[in-house]
C-alpha cells in the first residue's frame, strides 16, 4: 500500500454512516459503532463529533487521535482477505482494525470480546472459618 492510499483523503464523515448502516442491519446501534470509535481512538463523544463535523479526512482522523488503545494490537484476523496484523502501513492497519472491529459487531460479537477487555480479576480467596469444609 502507498503512503496516499485514497482512503486516506476521504472524510471521516462520508464512511462514518457506512459502519452505522453495516451494523444496523444486523440488529446493533450507532452508540455501539461510537464505543468502539472511542475505544479504539480515544476520542470522547464530544470529540468525536466535532471530528465528524470537521469532516475530517481519515489520515488526520486518526493522527489527531488522542490515545490510540494499546489493546489494539490485540486484534486479528482477515479483514478484505488480508491478516489485520501482517499490514505494514499503520495509518492503513489502524483503518482495518476499526473495519474488523464493525465486522465483529455486525457478526454479533459481545461487545466485551469486541472490546478485548481482559475480564475483571478474579474474587479474592477468602478463607474458610474454622470449623468449616472448604
Amino acid at each position: 500500500m502507498t503512503d496516499d492510499h485514497r482512503i486516506y483523503r476521504m472524510s471521516f464523515a462520508s464512511i462514518y454512516p457506512l459502519y452505522i448502516a453495516k451494523v444496523e442491519r444486523k440488529g446493533r446501534t450507532r452508540d455501539e459503532v461510537d464505543q468502539i470509535v472511542r475505544w479504539l481512538t480515544g476520542f470522547t463523544q464530544e470529540e468525536f463529533q466535532t471530528q465528524l463535523a470537521n469532516k475530517s479526512d481519515v489520515r488526520t482522523f486518526f493522527a489527531e487521535a488522542p490515545r490510540l488503545n494499546p489493546a489494539r494490537t490485540l486484534i486479528t484476523g482477515l479483514i478484505c482477505g488480508i491478516r489485520v496484523e501482517n499490514i505494514e502501513q499503520p495509518l492503513m492497519r489502524e483503518v482495518r482494525y476499526l473495519d474488523k472491529l464493525t465486522d465483529e459487531l455486525a457478526r454479533g460479537k459481545a461487545m466485551e470480546k469486541i472490546l478485548r477487555s481482559q475480564g475483571s480479576p478474579p474474587p479474592p480467596c477468602i478463607p474458610a472459618k474454622a470449623g468449616t469444609q472448604a
